[in-house]
């Protein structure tokens, strides 16, 4: 009985592989047009036929586009605060090092999501964007947090700003302007507009010390020129 019920075990792990690869790779595909292309413009249609797969198949893992979008959000959420987990763990003591490590994955992860994508699931999807944003703000409160502590401790970061207030700071400038009306107006890409805020604020909190020792990569920022009507952009 216990070898017959071992190959059951056995068999209903080797039939849910498929499905879970299949699983898999629609939230791959899913992730990539939706953040390059936006919510909007990518049909299932699309996905099944670039996945070479039947519609009937990609409803079977998802009951529609705003299931598979949420999903989406999730896994990408979910990689973001196990990346920025690892570069804060527990005993880190390094702080030029952590920091410039939390610059490069966040550029990393925005540079991922176009700005198609983030007004798309503002204008159609605005309790998922709402959740994106407390999302955030929860990580940069965390992560953030435990990096500009350690910077205090090795006098890099002054320590006449409370702590709390320079996450408050930060956290308030990323919800003001990371928002497609703002980062529109101002020319912003995800990744620009990010990099540059979180730049602007850490230079200011630290000490000579501190600036003399780190250099945050540059974000590239370039505005972009606005297209007058009856124009072609360039």
């Amino acid at each position: 009985m216990r070898a017959h019920r071992s190959a059951l075990n056995n068999r209903s792990r080797a039939d849910a592989t498929p499905s879970l690869s299949v699983r898999s790779r629609i939230v791959a595909e899913a992730r990539r047009h939706f953040l390059s292309h936006g919510f909007r413009a990518v049909t299932m249609d699309d996905l099944a036929a670039d996945l070479g797969i039947s519609k009937k198949t990609l409803y079977e893992h998802f009951s529609g586009k705003v299931a598979l979008l949420e999903t989406v959000l999730s896994d990408k959420m979910r990689q973001v605060d196990a990346d920025l987990g690892r570069i804060t763990a527990a005993g880190f003591s390094d702080f030029p090092a952590a920091l410039q490590a939390l610059h490069a994955c966040l550029k990393h992860h925005m540079d991922e999501i176009h700005p198609v994508f983030i007004r798309d699931i503002q204008r159609e999807q605005p309790e998922m964007f709402k959740l994106v944003q407390t999302g955030r703000q929860e990580m940069v409160r965390r992560y953030f947090g435990k990096v500009l502590d350690e910077g205090r401790k090795a006098g890099l970061v002054s320590r006449d700003i409370p702590g709390n207030l320079i996450i408050e700071i930060l956290s308030g400038a990323v919800q003001a302007v990371m928002n497609p009306q703002k980062m529109e107006e101002f020319g912003l890409t995800p990744r620009t507009g990010f990099l540059a805020i979180v730049g602007v604020v850490l230079k200011g909190v630290m000490t000579d010390k501190g600036r003399a020792s780190i250099r945050l990569p540059k974000t590239a920022y370039a505005p972009r020129k606005r297209v007058r009507q009856g124009d072609t952009e360039t």
